[in-house]
């Protein structure tokens, strides 16, 4: 009987009572909690760390791109200033072609006029000559 009891005993001792599975499966809970904080942990770092870098990336491309605006607005001003200059040029170019025309237009009536005289007189001096040379025939005779 004694052995019954010893065994009984073993028995006893080996199970686990409830207190003591409570307390297993509270530490199996803290440990599970704590990897999962630490696994959390870990994501959340490598999360601020791809933010952080996008932040720097992001500020940086927004630096370059107000530089480039402020280069490209300055070459707009400087395009326009030279816009005006060219327009004002041409304008003056176009008042040029119409005077340069118009003496054009003057000056080719004017040597029309002058042909036109030329071929009278020519037309005068060579009847004349004609005349001459007639009149020099018969005063030869």
């Amino acid at each position: 009987m004694r052995v019954a009891c010893l065994i009984a005993g073993v028995a006893t001792a080996s199970e686990v009572t409830p207190v003591q599975k409570v307390i297993q499966l509270m530490n199996g809970m803290l440990e599970k909690g704590k990897k999962e904080k630490h696994e959390e942990q870990v994501q959340f770092a490598a999360y601020k760390q791809f933010c952080d870098d996008t932040s720097v990336e992001k500020t940086r491309a927004i630096k370059e791109a107000n530089e480039q605006i402020e280069s490209l607005e300055a070459l707009i001003g400087k395009c326009e200033a030279t816009i005006e200059k060219r327009t004002k040029e041409i304008a003056q170019l176009d008042e040029d072609i119409s005077v340069y025309e118009g003496d054009l237009k003057a000056t080719t009536a004017v040597r029309k006029m002058e042909h036109n005289d030329y071929q009278a007189t020519h037309k005068d001096y060579t009847e004349s000559v004609d005349a001459l040379t007639a009149a020099i025939a018969i005063l030869k005779k």
